[in-house]
């Protein structure tokens, strides 16, 4: 197994990405830190894991806060001794609006959540891999940081920011054996499909519709970026970072 006893700290782990993570990451025999903000969730996932054999711990995190993202970190030590992997990945998104229509409390929101959520999360955790000789940092971007949609400019330029920090996090920490990467998702019927549409689902005809403008003819599964972080942690990807891996059937082509 891949992650045997190394600990994972997964942010966003109640829902979506976050959840096919932790659920991949003990598969692989990782400890499991669990962080969101959603409490109901949260202990839904960490049981879940329990149930199966896994160690884990749940964290209640407001990944804004620096407060809160050192106390995840502190649990995480306090459980289990280290961090081995971070995975930075909550966040959200936005209705479909204009940048000049956006209220200004909105946009720092979604900056907040998308964006200084990784310096925070960044800030608490490369000390402890330092002391440790070394780690993974797994942030997640969008595709839409390299392809932006319509109406969606502030989440755009907030997951811009995160491969670009990506890229500067890899080289500032190479020396001390922190390897850092990012995945850019395609958008899945997660949670953050529901926020930034406002439909619990697609409707038939919007599905074939987005299916057809992706080469591989599918939706991102959130195990598709599950299996990417994964990779990216692990050590079959040793000599790789700075990197961000698009997850998106070929539609950035």
């Amino acid at each position: 197994m891949r992650f045997e006893h190394k600990v994972v700290v997964i942010t966003g782990a109640a829902s979506g990405f976050g959840r096919a993570a932790a659920r991949k990451f003990a598969a692989e025999g990782a400890r499991i830190v669990a962080a969101d903000i959603n409490p109901d969730g949260l202990r839904t996932v960490v049981d879940a894991l329990a149930a199966d054999g896994h160690q884990v711990i749940g964290v209640e995190t407001d990944v804004t806060k620096a407060a809160s993202v050192q106390a995840m970190v502190d649990a995480a030590v306090s459980a289990f001794g280290t961090v081995d992997v971070l995975v930075n990945n909550a966040g959200g998104g936005h209705a479909p609006m204009f940048l000049h229509d956006m209220p200004e409390e909105q946009f720092d929101r979604i900056f907040d959540l998308n964006t200084k959520s990784v310096y925070l999360g960044v800030k608490a955790v490369a000390p402890v891999m330092i002391a440790n000789g070394g780690g993974a940092i797994v942030n997640t971007a969008s595709i839409g940081a390299k392809n932006p949609r319509a109406k969606s400019t502030p989440y755009n330029a907030s997951k811009g920011a995160v491969v670009v920090m990506t890229r500067g996090l890899a080289v500032d920490l190479a020396r001390f054996k922190i390897r850092v990467n990012c995945v850019c998702p395609l958008a899945s019927e997660t949670g953050f499909f529901k926020a930034v549409t406002g439909q619990d689902r697609l409707s038939d005809e919007g599905r074939k519709r987005m299916e057809s403008e992706v080469p591989l003819r599918r939706l991102t599964d959130p195990d598709d970026v599950a299996n990417a972080m994964l990779y990216l942690a692990s050590d079959d990807a040793g000599f790789v970072t700075g990197v961000s891996l698009d997850i998106d059937g070929g539609k950035s082509i």
